[in-house]
């Protein structure tokens, strides 16, 4: 099997306006986001979906047809490692991020599903037919109460793990959140708290010991992912696991040098930086270690089913991100991730990504296609 194109489909979408107009991840208005087809002389399309529901997708699209699309041409789209251990040359000579790179591996996979007629999580080595989940929304509010509400809706939801995205509030109110959240909840609700790489040590480490007193289950990049001595030292001191990191420059090497410090205790990737391939790797890295690799959020439906794909396939991820609302990254599918009668989400069953393209859908809101 070869491939003949790799062609996107651009479209266009209306987002509601949702986040605090202080926080840089805001989100609302119109997007334009890419459909990815990798074409092949067998006939068989490997698809995947190009940018998030924030930021601009078209540097994404531009490095894929100008930067890979010329490399893979006439390539067997089985060259999947081949293509990862490009990405430093890719990178340095051609421009092309991770970011690009990424949906680019997913649809080959998608392509290796749907040749051999199973979901990838089998190409992959299944070891579970669900996952359990944890909700959360972009920072929306600069006090305790509204943290309060959030938490309780979403546990009316059904939902058993919540994920606080407290913005810059002051060191003062973000423990009061902390607590006053775990009180409305319970001790039955799974708590994390995500203040985005913002806080410096001193408040890190005030707000880990109000997270520790609380019973939270995990403290995600609460300093810059860089501040390895913070990272170190936070880790030693806090009975609340770390989890590192979600900043884009944070890939695989970082999390292996994290790693070697001893620190943090639990690592954290996507399918959005790391396609399929390289967050296989890296929740291997992590299971080595004695460490869980959780996956974040991928910023579009199909990146999102690849990392749904993965959790499938490893041991040492304990949740899928849900994030909230839907409609910010959930599009362009027949029918999307949804959880299932337990608060789960069940595994793929589908052949390759295991998710129809709604073709209607896409046409409608098609801009341009770029070949």
């Amino acid at each position: 099997m070869k491939i003949t194109d790799i062609r996107i489909d651009v479209i266009r979408r209306s987002l509601d306006t949702v986040g605090l107009a202080t926080d840089p991840g805001q989100t609302g208005g119109a997007v334009e986001q890419g459909v990815l087809r990798v074409l092949t002389d067998d006939g068989i399309e490997g698809n995947a979906l190009v940018g998030q529901h924030r930021g601009d997708s078209h540097p994404l699209m531009q490095q894929i047809i100008r930067g890979i699309k010329p490399l893979m041409t006439g390539r067997d789209p089985a060259e999947r490692e081949w293509l990862w251990n490009t990405l430093d040359s890719l990178g340095g000579r051609a421009g092309v991020s991770h970011a690009a790179w990424s949906p680019v591996d997913v649809a080959l996979w998608d392509i290796a599903g749907k040749a051999a007629g199973v979901p990838v999580h089998k190409l992959l080595g299944t070891h579970r037919y669900e996952t359990p989940v944890y909700a959360t929304w972009q920072p929306r509010h600069t006090a305790a109460e509204g943290y309060v509400a959030e938490a309780e809706e979403i546990k009316a939801h059904g939902f058993t793990a919540y994920k606080i995205h407290p913005g810059g509030m002051p060191t003062r109110e973000a423990i009061r959140t902390v607590e006053m959240v775990r009180q409305a909840v319970g001790d039955d609700m799974t708590l994390m708290l995500d203040p985005n790489n913002s806080y410096d040590f001193r408040k890190a480490f005030d707000v880990g010991r109000a997270l520790d007193d609380n019973g939270f289950y995990w403290y995600e990049d609460p300093v810059p992912w860089s501040d390895f001595d913070s990272i170190t030292e936070l880790s030693n001191r806090l009975a609340t696991p770390l989890a590192m990191s979600d900043l884009a420059p944070f890939l695989f090497r970082e999390a292996a040098h994290y790693v070697r410090l001893g620190a943090p205790r639990l690592l954290r990737g996507t399918a959005r930086k790391l396609g399929i391939t390289g967050l296989k790797k890296l929740c291997g890295l992590a299971e080595g270690f004695g460490r869980n690799c959780e996956i974040g959020v991928a910023g579009n439906s199909l990146l999102n089913a690849a990392n749904l794909h993965v959790i499938m396939s490893v041991a040492n991820c304990a949740y899928y991100e849900y994030w909230m609302p839907q409609s910010a990254h959930q599009f362009g599918l027949v029918e999307d991730i949804r959880l299932n009668e337990r608060g789960m989400i069940d595994a793929p069953s589908g052949p390759g990504l295991g998710f129809l393209l709604d073709e209607e859908w896409i046409s409608a809101h098609k801009v341009a296609t770029l070949e």
